[in-house]
């Protein structure tokens, strides 16, 4: 194999915690998340022009100059046309289908419990902190008048269920707004909430996130709206994990 010196991306795996923003922004193929880290998986697929470097939040992406095989346009076609062919062909026994981006986010997995995560609580005393309808960002307008000057959640729509406290933790005094980023429009998502931020003028905005990489865009396009919308308040990003934990997000900390 002939190699020559070129411009290529460079991983800092130190740097890089698997949150997998880079994989959608490669359009070559070349960025997958292996073993819960981002990995350039083949030299030939990177045209080292760097469209993944502004989409990192850690700085872990750096273009280099070094000896590598010359970037081939013909074999990345033929790798998407390969992975879309696999993904055509029934395999033998059921089995997860792997994701084109490599994103762990989608994979299946069983959450052990010592003893049972909420005990019954008499309905009398479970209230609802849902003061507002929609809460779907999809279907809310930005002229709805709950929003105005409105203590902002955004939430991504699995937080709720692995959170048990998501009422009184976080919804209380907040009117909702959520959304999947893996499953939308992301660019509709941060166009919408520019505009309810430009409209509704609200006070403060908290953003909940799952810790899988898909989840990221959620916060990065509700970051995005806020700098475009000129607003100048309160803005925190929180990290709920799988187990129901909750972490600072330190992108935007």
């Amino acid at each position: 194999m002939m190699l020559a010196v070129r411009k290529i991306v460079q991983i800092d795996e130190e740097k890089c915690d698997g949150c997998g923003v880079c994989v959608p922004s490669c359009a070559e193929g070349a960025i997958q998340i292996i073993d819960g880290k981002a990995k350039v998986v083949d030299l030939s697929f990177c045209d080292g022009l760097g469209a993944c470097l502004g989409e990192c939040p850690q700085g872990a992406i750096t273009i280099i100059e070094s000896a590598a095989p010359a970037f081939d346009e013909e074999k990345v076609k033929h790798h998407f046309a390969s992975q879309k062919k696999d993904r055509e062909i029934p395999a033998p026994a059921p089995a997860p289908e792997p994701l084109a981006c490599g994103c762990p986010g989608s994979a299946m997995r069983t959450i052990a419990r010592g003893t049972p995560a909420v005990k019954p609580v008499p309905s009398a005393t479970m209230e609802s902190a849902l003061t507002s309808w929609p809460v779907q960002l999809m279907l809310v307008p930005p002229i709805a008048p709950f929003l105005k000057n409105a203590d902002l959640l955004i939430s991504a729509d699995c937080v709720p269920f692995a959170f048990p406290d998501f009422h009184k933790r976080f919804l209380d005094g907040r009117v909702v707004l959520v959304g999947c980023p893996k499953l939308d429009d992301i660019q509709h998502y941060r166009k919408k909430l520019e505009d309810i931020f430009k409209t509704a003028q609200p006070k403060s905005v908290i953003v909940l996130r799952m810790e899988v990489p898909c989840c990221t865009a959620i916060a990065m396009a509700a970051h995005e709206a806020l700098i475009a919308s000129g607003l100048d308040i309160p803005f925190e990003s929180k990290i709920i994990t799988i187990q129901g934990n909750v972490r600072e997000d330190r992108y935007f900390a």
